[in-house]
C-alpha cells in the first residue's frame, strides 16, 4: 500500500474547519432519522455549533503556513481569515433564514446542511494549493447553492432560477476545467507552487498555452463572482431564488471565488502579472460601470441588489488587480466589511417582505420608518455602506482598495471606482428616501423585529458602523492576509 496517500493528523489539521462543518451537515441529515418536529428544531442550532466549533483549528493552526495532503492544501493568514470570514457568512445567514423559511413554508433539515456542505467548499477554495482542488471544492458549492436556488419547489421562478444557474455554472465549470488542462500542456503540472516555478523557467513565461489557458480559469472563476461580462446570470437567479439562499450566495460564493482568484494568480501567475493585470483592470472597471449604471433602472429591490453585488465585484477586482500585499489585505477588509453590510440589507428585505416573495418592489417600502423604525434606521446605515458613504464600513473597504490600487499606479481605475460610487449614491439613496419621506400604504401592518432575525440585523448594522469608525484592528488582522507558496 502506498502510505503516501493516508491521511495524517497534521493533514487534517489543515483541512479542520471544513472538515468539521461538513461533519455537522451530515449531522443534520442525520438528525433527520428522528421525528420531523425534533429535527427542524435541532438543525440549525447543530450547523450553528458546527460553525462555531470551525473557529478552533483556525486558532489552532494560526496564520503558520502549513500543507496537507502532498501539498494540496495549504493553510496561512490568508487561508486563516477567508474562511473566518465564511463562518461568520454561514452563522448570520442561519440567523435570518430561521424567520424566512418558516415563513415560506420550506422548514427542512437538509435546507441547513446544504448550507453547511456549500461552506464546506467555499473554505476548501480558499486552501487549494491545486488547480483540481479548486475545481473540486468549487463542485462542492455549486452543486449545493444549485438546490438551494430551487429550494421552494412549489415557486415557478426558484426552479427556474436553479435551472438558469445550474446550465450557466456548468457552462462556466467546463472553462474552468478546460482553463486546468491547458495549464497542464503548458506547465506540466497542476500544483500552484509547480506552475510558478514552470514560469520561473525560461521559455515558459510566454507559452500561449499556459496564458490561454490562465485566460479560461479567470472566466470559470469570473462567473462565480458576478463579474462583467459573466454576470448575466445574477439578476434573475438572484431574483428568482428564496431570498435567505440569495443572501448567502452573494456573500459566500463572491467570498470564495475571490479566494481562489486571489491564490491562484499571485502564486501561480504572480511572476506573468504583466499579462493579467490590463485584462483584470478592464474587468475590474467594465464590472464597476456595468453593475452601478443598471442597478439605477431597477424597480424591484432583490435585482437592485442583484447589481449592487455585481458592481461590489469590480471594486473587490480593483484591489486584486493592484497585485500586491496591500491589494490582498484590502480584499480581506471589503469582503469583511461586505458581509455585514450587505447581508444586513437582505435580513431587512427578509423583514419586510411578505409570503411568496411578494413586497420586493422598491415602493413597497414607502414609510417603513413608520412600520419598524429600527428596521428602517438599519437599512439606511446599510444603504449609506453599500454607497461608500462615511462613517461606515463600505467608506473604509473602498478607501483601502483605492489606495492598493494607487501603490500599484492605477490612477484611471481609481478615478472610475469613484465615479461609479457617486452613480451609486442616487439608487441606493432611493431606498432610504421611500422609507423615511414618504407614507406607508394603507393596508401597510407593523413589522416586528423579535428572535434571530432582530439579532442579526442589529449585529450586521453594530458591525457596519464599527468598521467604519474603529476600522484599525480588522485591517491590521487583514495585514497578515499572507499568501504563501506551499
Amino acid at each position: 500500500m502506498n502510505h503516501s496517500f493516508v491521511p495524517k493528523a497534521a493533514d487534517m489539521l489543515v483541512v479542520g474547519p471544513e472538515t468539521i462543518v461538513a461533519a455537522a451537515a451530515m449531522l443534520i441529515l442525520l438528525a433527520e432519522l428522528m421525528p420531523a418536529r425534533i429535527s427542524k428544531a435541532a438543525a440549525p442550532w447543530i450547523a450553528a455549533l458546527g460553525l462555531l466549533a470551525s473557529f478552533i483549528p483556525m486558532t489552532t493552526t494560526g496564520i503558520s503556513v502549513r500543507t496537507g495532503f502532498s501539498g494540496m492544501v495549504v493553510t496561512d493568514g490568508f487561508a486563516v481569515l477567508m474562511k473566518a470570514v465564511l463562518a461568520v457568512t454561514g452563522l448570520l445567514t442561519i440567523g435570518f433564514s430561521t424567520h424566512y423559511i418558516k415563513r415560506e413554508d420550506l422548514d427542512r433539515a437538509e435546507y441547513y446542511a446544504l448550507v453547511l456542505f456549500a461552506i464546506s467548499g467555499m473554505m476548501l477554495m480558499a486552501s487549494s494549493a491545486n488547480l483540481i482542488m479548486v475545481f473540486l471544492s468549487l463542485e462542492i458549492l455549486s452543486i449545493s447553492l444549485y438546490v438551494l436556488s430551487g429550494f421552494a419547489r412549489t415557486q415557478p421562478r426558484s426552479q427556474e432560477a436553479s435551472l438558469k444557474y445550474f446550465l450557466l455554472g456548468s457552462f462556466a465549470s467546463a472553462f474552468l476545467l478546460y482553463g486546468i488542462a491547458l495549464v497542464y500542456g503548458g506547465a506540466g503540472t497542476i500544483s500552484l507552487a509547480g506552475i510558478a516555478n514552470a514560469i520561473a523557467s525560461e521559455g515558459a513565461a510566454r507559452n500561449p498555452v499556459l496564458l490561454a489557458g490562465a485566460g479560461l480559469i479567470a472566466v470559470g472563476l469570473g462567473f462565480k463572482v458576478a463579474a462583467v461580462p459573466f454576470q448575466m446570470w445574477t439578476p434573475d437567479v438572484y431574483e428568482g431564488a428564496p431570498s435567505s439562499v440569495t443572501a448567502f450566495m452573494s456573500v459566500g460564493a463572491k467570498a470564495a471565488g475571490f479566494a481562489a482568484l486571489a491564490r491562484v494568480f499571485l502564486t501561480a501567475f504572480g511572476d506573468i502579472k504583466v499579462d493579467w493585470m490590463p485584462a483584470l483592470w478592464a474587468v475590474a472597471a467594465l464590472t464597476m460601470i456595468v453593475g452601478n449604471v443598471v442597478a439605477v433602472a431597477q424597480t424591484d429591490i432583490k435585482r437592485m441588489l442583484a447589481y449592487s453585488s455585481i458592481a461590489h465585484a469590480g471594486y473587490i477586482l480593483v484591489g486584486l488587480a493592484a497585485a500586491n500585499q496591500a491589494g490582498v489585505s484590502a480584499l480581506v477588509f471589503y469582503l469583511a466589511a461586505y458581509l455585514f453590510m450587505n447581508l444586513g440589507a437582505w435580513a431587512v428585505v427578509i423583514l419586510a417582505g411578505r409570503r411568496g416573495e411578494a413586497g420586493t418592489e422598491i415602493d413597497s417600502y414607502n414609510g417603513l420608518f413608520w412600520r419598524n423604525p429600527g428596521a428602517a434606521a438599519a437599512m439606511g446605515v446599510f444603504m449609506f455602506a453599500l454607497a461608500g458613504l462615511p462613517p461606515t464600513g463600505g467608506f473604509m473597504a473602498k478607501f483601502y482598495v483605492f489606495s492598493a490600487a494607487l501603490q500599484a499606479n492605477m490612477v484611471g481605475l481609481v478615478v472610475i471606482g469613484a465615479l461609479t460610487s457617486l452613480v451609486s449614491v442616487y439608487y441606493y439613496a432611493r431606498v432610504t428616501v421611500v422609507m423615511f419621506m414618504r407614507d406607508p400604504e394603507p393596508d401597510a401592518a407593523p413589522i416586528s423585529t423579535r428572535g434571530l432575525l432582530g439579532v442579526t440585523l442589529a449585529v450586521t448594522a453594530a458591525a457596519t458602523i464599527y468598521l467604519g469608525v474603529l476600522p484599525g484592528q480588522l485591517f491590521q488582522l487583514a495585514g497578515l492576509a499572507q499568501i504563501a507558496r506551499p
